[in-house]
């Protein structure tokens, strides 16, 4: 389905030329049929030969232009209405000038009231109509003369509009729900209704859905298009959807009802602006303006990158609103000043980011625009809904471009929460390290490697994201982890003449106690008194890498508990099992240092207590498959 916008000055005939089409007062306020003049929006279905579209009747006058602009965002073809009689008038020009800046892609000039004019008016009419859209979406436009009161030219205006339709492409289907809201209201024996135009995707009965920017989470219960109950609509069509839980006063137009996964509201949008040629005079480097974003009209500054534009030319700029919004890549946007309320101009919206992690435009391809969206968010790691908004796609569209590109080697993923970083990005990133560790390796060659709070100080990122990263060169192979500490798989601690000596000198072995251990905290005062450089850092290195097992308060040679666990296999072997007392004789030492012992071997799953008894832990046997 597709939407048609009718637009022009008041008076000219706009809703009498819905109702000849389709046979539907568009004015549905009692004050819109008392006056003759539409106030609000107004909407109505055409049916043409298989071709379904809905047409929005916006209002004419300018005291209304706010109600305008919440329905012609999803316009994509125009009726450009125009009174033969009287020709293009102000309202004719501010609809046309607006509407080339929106989503709208095809045009028909519509001359009205052709019955009350002879042929030469009608003629010079149509030129001047011509004049008046030159340079505009309806430059190229074809022009057809009715008359909402006999009916003549409705049935060519038709042909044509079912022609300018099958020409219009289709909406995307990959693209995750968008639906700005523009009228709310409640029905007896249903309860919340909401309604407006389905941007893009697709919106099926049951879906989990979400208004925003409140954060409303809902439920589609029921899903109508233009009266007709539907389990599913497609972007390109009015829609209105019964939104069970929620109350009426807690919506208001402006919300946009949405995928649950890929939108999140920003009060900063980057976006690509192009000023109105009247227009340039007016902008700043900072600019106050109200943005018309969906169906919401929202304050904000407009704030230039580098140089105001001039002429024709655009700019990116940075939107900064007063309130948060939702919006994705390609939507287009139209400001206006505060007071008074010109039209400066449209923009089309690059990013919704909070980082701008910009993509290029649709026309590339999917996978490169999501490559450059990684790309630019450096090694900040781009989440899966992220890359879904850079793209505007749903979700399981973006995790599967971004798993092609991991597959491809373009990209690399991080996990815990699942994210993305270029290769190029952590591969510059691995050589900084790199180049650190050996860095710290010449400096200090008994240190192990580097801590992940090192990594993180090393790349200026956080802990959190430097222990991801890491993990990711883990899993690669680059990187090695031992204890917590982080090195290449191939390096290995060398220590200093004095360091040697000093452990020799202290970790002696006694052949009368081969399973005699040495006190962790006398140890450690001797080091801190020793004048050797590194020694406490050597210390670490040998408690990590296992050279040196603590047990209790007291210190092993790798040696002495490789001995022990060879007595325990003795001593409990084929099902024994033993008391401590029998254990502590076969270690041939004191209880003291017998039960610390066990309680080791318990702990890292050698032995097992039952009782006052321990055996060995049974291992069970592996699992053949096939």
């Amino acid at each position: 389905m597709h939407i048609i916008g009718t637009a022009g000055h008041v008076d000219h005939g706009k809703s009498s030329l819905v109702i000849a089409l389709t046979g539907i007062n568009p004015d549905r306020l009692i004050e819109e049929q008392r006056r003759g003049m539409t106030l609000d929006l107004g909407f109505a279905p055409l049916h043409l030969d298989g071709v379904e579209a809905g047409i929005i009747d916006v209002p004419g006058h300018e005291r209304f232009l706010h109600n305008m602009l919440a329905g012609a965002a999803g316009m994509e073809l125009l009726l450009l209405v125009i009174d033969a009689a009287e020709g293009p008038r102000a309202q004719t020009f501010d609809h046309l000038r607006i509407l080339d800046l929106l989503n709208v892609r095809r045009a028909i000039i519509v001359l009205t009231k052709r019955d009350i004019v002879d042929a030469e008016a009608l003629e010079i009419a149509a030129e001047l109509a011509k004049d008046a859209v030159a340079g505009t979406v309806a430059r190229d436009a074809a022009v057809i003369a009715v008359s909402n009161v006999t009916g003549e030219g409705i049935v060519e205006l038709k042909a044509a509009i079912r022609e300018a339709l099958a020409s219009l492409p289709a909406r995307d289907a990959d693209a995750p729900a968008y639906m700005p809201v523009d009228r709310v209201f409640a029905l007896p024996g249903h309860g919340t209704i909401v309604t407006g135009t389905l941007m893009q995707g697709t919106l099926r009965t049951g879906d989990a859905l979400v208004l925003q920017p409140s954060g409303i989470e809902v439920r589609a219960r029921s899903i109508q298009t233009f009266g007709s109950k539907v389990d599913e609509a497609r972007g390109g069509a009015r829609v209105a959807v019964n939104l069970p839980g929620v109350a009426v006063g807690a919506i208001k137009r402006g919300e946009a009802l949405v995928a649950p996964r890929e939108f999140a509201p920003s009060a900063e949008l980057v976006i690509d602006f192009t000023a109105l040629p009247s227009a340039t005079g007016l902008l700043k480097r900072r600019t106050h303006v109200r943005a018309h974003v969906g169906s919401d009209e929202i304050p904000g500054v407009l704030a230039f990158e580098e140089s105001v534009p001039s002429g024709a030319s655009s700019a990116r700029a940075r939107l900064r609103l007063q309130r948060p919004t939702v919006a994705y890549p390609g939507l287009r946007l139209v400001l206006r000043r505060m007071s008074p309320k010109d039209l400066l101009g449209g923009a089309i919206v690059l990013s919704a980011l909070a980082r701008s992690a910009l993509a290029d435009g649709p026309s590339s391809p999917l996978d490169e625009r999501a490559l450059q969206a990684v790309k630019a968010a450096g090694l900040a790691a781009v989440a899966p809904d992220q890359l879904a908004a850079a793209l505007n796609v749903v979700l399981d569209k973006a995790n599967a471009t971004a798993d092609a590109l991991v597959t491809r080697g373009d990209l690399i993923q991080l996990h815990k929460p699942d994210a993305y970083v270029a290769r190029e990005a952590a591969d510059a990133a691995f050589a900084m390290l790199s180049s650190a560790l050996d860095e710290k390796r010449r400096r200090a060659p008994w240190l192990l490697g580097a801590t992940a709070a090192d990594v993180a100080r090393t790349l200026a990122l956080s802990e959190a994201l430097a222990r991801r990263l890491l993990a990711a060169w883990h899993e690669d192979g680059r990187l090695a982890l031992t204890g917590r500490f982080w090195h290449a798989p191939d390096s290995a601690p060398a220590f200093s003449a004095q360091q040697r000596d000093f452990f020799a000198r202290e970790l002696h072995d006694d052949p009368a106690n081969p399973l005699l251990p040495v006190s962790y905290e006398a140890l450690l005062k001797r080091v801190e008194s020793a004048r050797v450089d590194g020694l406490k850092d050597a210390l670490e290195t040998l408690l990590v890498t296992g050279a040196l097992v603590r047990v209790g308060d007291d210190l092993y040679r790798r040696a002495q508990i490789t001995r022990a666990r060879t007595i325990l296999a003795t001593a409990l072997s084929a099902g024994a099992s033993a008391t401590m007392a029998q254990l502590r004789d076969a270690f041939g030492t004191s209880r003291r240092y017998a039960l610390p012992l066990m309680e080791y071997f318990d702990g890292i799953g050698v032995t097992i207590r039952d009782g006052d008894l321990r055996r060995l832990r049974v291992r069970a046997p592996a699992v053949s498959k096939g």
